[in-house]
C-alpha cells in the first residue's frame, strides 16, 4: 500500500516558471514557504501513515526536507522520491530521476515495485549541538565557497543544471590560473581537518560528498562508489594547468598526492574553520563542525 505525501517548493527554478501538474486526490500534498512549516507538514504527514514522501523541489529543498525527516518519523525514515524542479538537481542526476519526470510517473514505478536506488547522505554535527545540524549530499569548502558565489551569478544569466556548472567550473579555472601566488583564490583558506594530521593548513579545496556520480561526468573523487569520500587540495595549489584534467577524470596519477592533492574515503572527520561553508548550493557559517556518513536513503526512481 502506498501512501503519498507531496512537498512542492513553489519557489524552485521549474516551479517557479509555471511547469506543474495537479495531483491525485489521494495523494498528500504540501507547498513548503519556511522550515517550521516544512517541519510542520512532515509531522502530519507521519502520523497520517505516510511511506513515500516525494520532493518537487531541487538539491537545496532535498538538504532541508533530510534534515527535517528525522524529526518527524524517528528512526523509520520513508521511501523518497523527486521530481527534479531545481536549478542544478545533482542528486536527481545521481540516482537516475531525468529532468522531466512526473510524479505519475513515480508514483506507476513504486505501485509497480520496481527496484529502488540507495544512497547515504552526510550530516554536519555543530560543536555542542547533540544532533545533526544539516544533511545533504555535497560539501564545499575555500575555492568550492567562491564558485558556488560564481554560479548564484550564472543563475541569474539564465544558465541552469550542466550549462551553469560548466560555466561555473571555467570561470573558477581562469580565476585561479591567471591568479598570481597572493591571488585570494590561490592563497586558499586555514582550515584544521582530522583527516590530514595535526594543526591547521592552508586549502585551497575541500569537497565531501557521499554521491555516487557528479554531472558533466566529473570524478573528482575517482571511480564512483559508495560512501563519504573527500578530496582536499593543499594553497596554493601546485601544477593546477596540468592537475585540473587528471582530477576531474578521476585519474589516480602518482604524482598528485606528492602535489597537495589527496583523496580519502572516511566515514567522518572533523573540521574547524573560521569561512563559510556550501552544503548542496547554499552556504552557511563554518566553525567547529564534524561532519560523517549518515542513514542510508531508499528512493523510487523511474
Amino acid at each position: 500500500m502506498i501512501k503519498a505525501g507531496v512537498i512542492r517548493n513553489a519557489a524552485s527554478h521549474r516551479n517557479r516558471r509555471g511547469e506543474r501538474a495537479d495531483l491525485p486526490d489521494h495523494v498528500l500534498a504540501m507547498v513548503t514557504g519556511n522550515p517550521e512549516e516544512l517541519a510542520g507538514g512532515l509531522r502530519d504527514f507521519a502520523q497520517r501513515g505516510v511511506n513515500l514522501v516525494v520532493v518537487d523541489g531541487g538539491d537545496g529543498t532535498i538538504r532541508e526536507v533530510l534534515t527535517r525527516l528525522p524529526e518527524a518519523f524517528g528512526e523509520r525514515i520513508p521511501r523518497l522520491a523527486i521530481v527534479p524542479s531545481g536549478k542544478t538537481n545533482a542528486l536527481a542526476l545521481d540516482i537516475g530521476t531525468p529532468l522531466g519526470t512526473s510524479l505519475e510517473t513515480l508514483m506507476g514505478a513504486a505501485l509497480a515495485g520496481r527496484a529502488t536506488k540507495s544512497r547515504t547522505c552526510l550530516e554536519v554535527i555543530r560543536e555542542g549541538q547533540p544532533r545533526p545540524e544539516r544533511r545533504g549530499f555535497l560539501l564545499g569548502l575555500a575555492a568550492f565557497v567562491r564558485a558556488t558565489e560564481l554560479a548564484q551569478k550564472h543563475h541569474g544569466l539564465g544558465l541552469f543544471d550542466n550549462a551553469a556548472i560548466a560555466m561555473t567550473l571555467a570561470g573558477a579555472a581562469v580565476q585561479t590560473i591567471a591568479g598570481y601566488g597572493e591571488d585570494s583564490w590561490r592563497r586558499g583558506e586555514a582550515a584544521d581537518l582530522s583527516f590530514a594530521g595535526q594543526g591547521s593548513k592552508n586549502w585551497f579545496l575541500v569537497l565531501a560528498s557521499t554521491l555516487k556520480r557528479l554531472p558533466l561526468g566529473l570524478k573528482p573523487f575517482g571511480e564512483p562508489r559508495d560512501g563519504l569520500k573527500v578530496l582536499a587540495v593543499a594553497a596554493p595549489p601546485r601544477r593546477l594547468i596540468r592537475a585540473v584534467p587528471s582530477v576531474l577524470a578521476g585519474r589516480a596519477e602518482a604524482w598528485l598526492p606528492a602535489a597537495g592533492y589527496q583523496t580519502h574515503d572516511v566515514g567522518g572527520f572533523d573540521a574547524a574553520f573560521e569561512g563559510d561553508f556550501v552544503l548542496d548550493g547554499e552556504i552557511f557559517r563554518g566553525g567547529r563542525l564534524t561532519v560523517r556518513e549518515g542513514p542510508r536513503l531508499e528512493f523510487v526512481v523511474p
